[in-house]
């Protein structure tokens, strides 16, 4: 299995880095107030989908601690109920079992 995954790790990075090296014409980004910038397409897409996975992850983020507070609420809670149960004793049978 982990042949398998070298080998799609290895394919990838020839896929990607055939791509990188098939767009390395240059792109003029215009910024405002005149501001331009001249850097290879290759920069330009991963630059992009950098800034895309950091925009996701931010975004996430947010949910993922507001889950992590209720769990810990939602625990405290069950520990605290848990606690304050009142012990039940061990129903004993009654009935002594007949001998043969």
């Amino acid at each position: 299995m982990r042949l398998v995954m070298w080998i799609l790790r290895l394919l990838l990075f020839f896929l990607l880095f055939g791509f990188a090296v098939k767009n390395d014409h240059l792109v003029r980004l215009h910024f405002f107030f005149g501001a331009e910038w001249e850097l290879p397409l290759v920069f330009v897409i991963l630059a992009v989908f950098t800034a895309g996975a950091v925009l996701g992850t931010t975004a996430t983020f947010g949910s993922l601690l507001r889950q992590r507070r209720e769990i810990g609420r939602l625990r405290r809670q069950a520990a605290r109920a848990e606690r304050d149960r009142p012990a039940v004793p061990a129903k004993v049978d009654e009935q002594a079992p007949e001998a043969f």
